[in-house]
């Protein structure tokens, strides 16, 4: 079941992707985050020569909804442009995981052909530790 916030995810994670800072690898990668308050927050990749500085799109994205007030991720889109799935690297999954439910939805989209898959990130970090761990 797609949810009501699922095309202004992709669309924000789309003009994210677009900005994406990417001169080494080519590889753009946007991220769109829905907080508790209904407001969206965006973040891309952005690379560095001194690897590896560069940062992810869904840790900018993070940022962003922390520093503009939000605590609670409850959707998240990813896009970039891959024949295969474009999930989050090990550390976003966990960052993403710090700041929400189990059942949070994770949407892997492709530039081309929008929604690919839904994850939970139960998913995609089973047997996570999360804040309840402390």
């Amino acid at each position: 079941m797609k949810s009501s916030n699922l095309e202004k995810l992709i669309k924000s994670a789309t003009l994210a992707y677009n900005n994406a800072y990417a001169p080494y690898s080519r590889f753009k990668v946007g991220a769109a985050v829905l907080d508790e308050n209904g407001n969206i927050h965006t973040g891309c990749n952005v690379e560095n020569a001194a690897y590896p500085s560069g940062s992810c799109a869904e840790e900018q994205a993070i940022g962003n909804m922390v520093v503009n007030g939000g605590k609670v991720i409850k959707e998240i889109a990813i896009i970039g442009k891959s024949k295969e799935l474009i999930t989050p690297c090990g550390a976003c999954r966990q960052r993403i995981r710090e700041l929400c439910d189990k059942d949070v939805k994770v949407h892997i989209c492709d530039i081309d052909n929008g929604l690919r898959k839904t994850f939970t990130i139960q998913e995609l970090l089973p047997s996570s530790f999360g804040p309840e761990n402390l």
